[in-house]
């Protein structure tokens, strides 16, 4: 795509600080630094989001985040731990149609980066949940590859 921030950085068009490279994968720091050593890991291939990965992609691309998240925990050895996002969509927060994993270490409650989930077990009965699990087995089942 040549429109794309994250395939022009790939190509060396645009700088970026990488961390790491090989065929299928560019991983660089993000220019935010959410914290310090936020990571991004992008495929090479150009890919919007989840839902255009094929499973040999996906596997590509997964099994580099252990690599990437060890490097870290080397590099910084006061991290505390370690958030790993990919967001999805507009509606998922996604803002670069690049798919790409963020890797953000973390160095306390107090760093600079949230996530909060709210619990909703109490609102949701036992056949709500089979209900849910079925709707999403069927659409697996529905999945061509």
């Amino acid at each position: 795509m040549t429109d794309c921030i994250f395939c022009k950085i790939i190509n060396g068009e645009i700088p970026s600080a990488k961390v790491y490279e090989d065929d299928l994968v560019y991983a660089f720091l993000d220019i935010s630094q959410t914290t310090p050593g936020h990571t991004l890991l992008v495929p090479k291939e150009h890919v919007q989001d989840i839902f255009d990965y094929s499973p040999t992609l996906a596997g590509d691309v997964l099994s580099r985040l252990p690599k990437i998240a060890k490097g870290l925990d080397k590099a910084f050895p006061d991290m505390l731990g370690l958030n790993i996002l990919n967001n999805n969509r507009e509606a998922a927060y996604q803002t670069v149609f690049h798919s790409h994993w963020h890797l953000i270490p973390r160095y306390g409650e107090k760093d600079g980066f949230g996530l909060t989930f709210t619990n909703h077990m109490d609102d949701v009965s036992k056949e709500q949940l089979a209900s849910l699990a079925d709707q999403i087995t069927q659409g697996i089942s529905e999945v061509t590859e």
